[in-house]
């Protein structure tokens, strides 16, 4: 047993057509894949599956539901998930295949999961140009979510032996690509309306894209409020109902968010009730979060009264973010 608690045993996928094939299949099935980008390694899953989702954060160990960047084999595949203005297209157009980020508006066929997208209307979209995640990204035929394949706060992988390094017996497979070109992370840029703003530098120069679209970069300063990719302080999905935490018990007309088989009193009177997993299963519990507080929201009550989730594993992820839902706004 490794020291994830798991017996999986992370296989080494070679680039050839079979490898290729595997690699397809694992992630269509809802497992994770590391394959190489042009930028760094990326920790596959398919984007549209929540629970595929959660266990990328579960390999990864993330303390916090960072919004996750859905990679996609063209720019025709891009616009089904989010709204391309003048910007966007521009960049887009001259920019993909490559490490360029565009952070846009969901559309609404978007199917990237809430859980992908932490909450938001908004979704963080890359057609990377490297050929072999351009052929898995065409096989799999549906947008996949890739943060660096290592550890949360350790140094991103170019090649695969530093995937497994860090990631062995986490993860289904890793597609051995060899080394990646730019070595740095894709540059990111959010075009949500107003002027478009830098949220990370990276493969990208500021300068190329403010001499394409003929205007100033804003920055997206790291830490701020509302930060909406990977690199910035995690948005969240902030209800119009108060969230109170903890709860063991629930009032009159308050929504319950439940956790596992035991349930807090006066459960019976509440206003409309969901459990994140009866079962106790964490990872189930995360797939679930966004779109449970969306659902519980939409019931008009007040007040959501969230039970008990173990601070561990995923469970610190899912405490983070609904600390953030519960804070003063």
């Amino acid at each position: 047993m490794n020291d994830h608690g798991s017996m999986r045993r992370t296989a080494h996928l070679t680039s050839d057509e079979a490898g290729l094939a595997e690699a397809a299949a694992i992630l269509n099935r809802g497992g994770l894949v590391a394959f190489p980008t042009e930028t760094v390694y990326g920790l596959g899953a398919d984007a549209t599956n929540a629970q595929a989702v959660a266990g990328i954060y579960a390999a990864k160990e993330r303390p916090s539901f960072n919004p996750l960047i859905s990679h996609l084999d063209s720019f025709e595949a891009a616009k089904v998930q989010g709204i391309f203005d003048d910007t966007a297209r521009t960049l887009a157009e001259a920019l993909w295949p490559g490490p360029l980020t565009l952070v846009v508006p969901t559309a609404s066929t978007c199917t990237v999961s809430d859980l992908a997208r932490a909450g938001l209307d908004s979704v963080g979209l890359r057609v990377p140009a490297h050929p072999l995640a351009h052929a898995l990204l065409k096989a799999t035929g549906r947008p996949v979510a890739a943060p660096s394949a290592n550890r949360s706060g350790r140094v991103s992988p170019t090649d695969a032996d530093h995937v497994l390094s860090d990631l062995d017996g986490r993860i289904d497979a890793v597609l051995d690509g060899g080394a990646s070109d730019v070595g740095v992370e894709s540059t990111i840029v959010a075009c949500l309306g107003g002027p478009p703003r830098l949220l990370r530098p990276g493969g990208v120069p500021r300068e190329a894209i403010e001499a394409l679209i003929g205007m100033r970069l804003e920055s997206g300063a790291a830490g701020e409020k509302n930060p909406l990719a990977p690199g910035m302080l995690a948005s969240h999905y902030a209800p119009r109902a108060q969230v109170r935490l903890n709860a063991s018990e629930i009032g009159p007309n308050e929504a319950a968010l439940l956790y596992g088989a035991t349930p807090p009193r006066g459960v019976e009177h509440a206003k409309a009730m969901l459990n994140l997993s009866e079962s106790g299963d964490l990872r189930e519990a995360a797939a679930h979060l966004f779109s449970y507080l969306r659902q519980l929201d939409a019931s008009g009550a007040e007040t959501i009264a969230v039970g008990p989730v173990p601070d561990t594993g995923l469970g610190e992820a899912i405490n983070d973010r609904l600390r953030r839902a519960a804070a003063e706004r």
